[in-house]
């Protein structure tokens, strides 16, 4: 991800844009971390601290490794686009949070990793699926159906907004920084995934019933999130929640890592 090894993730992201240009979906590409000391706080437990960056890191990354499998697969070009976007605001923030990480606490770099690869990318592909910490929402596959998705997305995207809101509010000035910028690029996807469920939900008798059947694909998953939100944007379609169920587990986690995975573990010299 890094060609300069000299270069940290955080100067790479904030590289040559600025202004008002538009990064990905929606927000300018200034440096988050602009005089922001990268000092780890004496006073902050900087292993907790690492763990709270690898889940929030470990969310970003999953899902934009599944909705970059979209890519030649949406309905129209525009949606791929968005979709595309979306997932690259989301490997954005992972970049950021994964380098947090493994600067607040280095143990959590894999010992496996080459010592020329970046921490960033040494936490990506260097650890075992079983290691992530991402909810399990974020793996799941909507085998090719994008109603599934839209439903996917918008959950995703309000448990994202929570937990970025519970970031911003961090004593350690580099994970708040991010959150916040997070925060904006999350309201613009939140933005276009509700767009799509209200238009679906409140559409044609067959758009409808495939959300409904979309809500209860996803459902299983969510028994840990805050749904007021969401609940607000289901009425907005015309939908309602389905009755919980408990969710059968499919580890979809495992080959969708290991396929982001292959290349750098079949040639772990490469520099990029």
């Amino acid at each position: 991800m890094i060609n300069d090894e000299d270069e940290n993730a955080y100067q790479s992201l904030a590289a040559a844009i600025g202004g008002e240009e538009r990064w990905a979906f929606g927000t300018g590409f200034d440096d988050p971390l602009a005089g922001i000391d990268t000092t780890v706080p004496a006073d902050l437990d900087a292993a907790a601290l690492a763990e709270q960056c690898l889940a929030l890191g470990d969310d970003a990354l999953v899902m934009a490794q599944r909705l970059g499998l979209w890519c030649s697969n949406a309905p129209e070009l525009e949606d791929e686009v968005a979709i595309a976007n979306i997932a690259l605001d989301l490997l954005g923030q992972a970049r950021m949070v994964l380098t947090r990480a493994a600067q607040a606490d280095p143990s959590v770099r894999p010992p496996s990793a080459p010592a020329h690869v970046p921490d960033e990318d040494a936490l990506a592909y260097f650890r075992d699926p079983h290691e992530f910490r991402n909810v399990r929402l974020a793996a799941l596959d909507p085998d090719g159906d994008f109603g599934v998705l839209i439903a996917q997305l918008c959950a995703f995207t309000e448990y994202r907004i929570t937990r970025l809101d519970d970031a911003q509010a961090s004593k350690d000035p580099v994970l708040s920084a991010i959150a916040i910028k997070g925060r904006i690029e999350a309201t613009y996807h939140r933005e276009y995934a509700t767009g799509w469920l209200i238009r679906l939900g409140d559409g044609t008798d067959e758009s409808r019933r495939r959300m409904v059947s979309a809500l209860s694909i996803i459902w299983p998953y969510l028994p840990d999130f805050d749904r007021e939100v969401f609940d607000a944007a289901l009425s907005r379609a015309s939908l309602e929640a389905p009755p919980q169920q408990p969710a059968p587990f499919v580890d979809e986690r495992t080959p969708l890592i290991e396929e982001m995975q292959s290349l750098a573990r079949a040639i772990p010299e490469a520099t990029w």
